[in-house]
């Protein structure tokens, strides 16, 4: 039996459709805050990276940290002021579900489930995720292989959900000058064994402001699908991931170097 996440019986790309984007088809760029904290600070935010062209407004409010006593994010409360804010700046919307009891009432809320690196192999997470038939952008679990995502993926897909997003965040090795190693070649990988499309953070992937630019750059170059960058009207006063977040003037450069980036590879194809 073929898996449901091959190319051997669906060639073609798979495209999803939320509201009026195609991902899949065309590169998408999601991004706001790692967690929502304030209505200030959520607005400010999503006003600054809709004007510099993202397409998705991200924002956490369950918050899996590695220690309890940190940030776990505003729950219900950080849902409805990031529904009320994304309305506001008419954007769709991400967010982060970490329990399977969570599942159907979040996406009620949220045009995109997302489901990250802690959580990849929660099984009862991914089949009720997937029952959910929201699009879910599933993470790279950050000691996982290639073949262990798919098969993660295939949990989601056996569902009946067929929108599902694969995001490559960098995975664990012995270096740490970088929060990870955000793994490239992942990219190129993906697409030879299946057809839904991959995305790239290099926040998480890099934990560092300064090479989020250049290995956003390079995802694209490599033929990512997309991008989820975390951006904080003022990073210095963040909760929680500041260091990795870009303020609105540094993704505004970023978003005009894509553009360019994306005609010269137009160009050359």
């Amino acid at each position: 039996m073929n898996q449901l996440f091959s190319l051997v019986d669906h060639p073609q790309r798979t495209v999803i459709e939320v509201q009026n984007l195609r991902i899949g088809e065309d590169f998408i760029v999601i991004a706001g805050p790692c967690s929502v904290e304030t209505w200030e600070q959520l607005y400010e935010t999503a006003v600054a990276v809709h004007q510099a062209g993202a397409n998705i407004l991200r924002g956490g409010v369950f918050k899996p940290r590695t220690s309890p006593y940190d940030f776990q994010g505003l729950g219900m409360r950080g849902l409805n002021l990031l529904r009320k804010v994304a309305a506001e700046v008419s954007m769709p919307i991400i967010t982060e579900v970490i329990d399977p009891r969570d599942v159907p009432w979040v996406a009620e809320f949220a045009d995109i489930l997302q489901i990250g690196t802690r959580n990849m192999q929660n099984f009862s997470l991914l089949k009720e995720a997937g029952r959910s038939q929201r699009p879910i952008l599933l993470k790279r679990g950050m000691h996982s292989t290639i073949t262990e995502w798919l098969n993660c993926a295939e949990y989601i897909l056996a569902e009946g959900n067929p929108n599902v997003i694969l995001c490559e965040r960098g995975i664990r090795t012995f270096e740490r000058s970088t929060r990870n190693t955000l793994d490239l070649s992942a990219i190129p990988n993906i697409r030879s064994l299946t057809h839904l499309p991959i995305f790239v953070d290099p926040s998480h992937a890099t934990g560092r402001r300064d090479m989020v630019l250049p290995m956003s750059l390079a995802a694209l170059a490599a033929g990512a699908d997309g991008l989820e960058i975390e951006v904080h009207a003022h990073p210095e006063m963040a909760l929680c991931d500041g260091e990795q977040s870009l303020t609105p003037e540094m993704f505004g450069d970023l978003m005009k170097r894509i553009q360019k980036l994306e005609i010269c590879i137009k160009e050359l194809s």
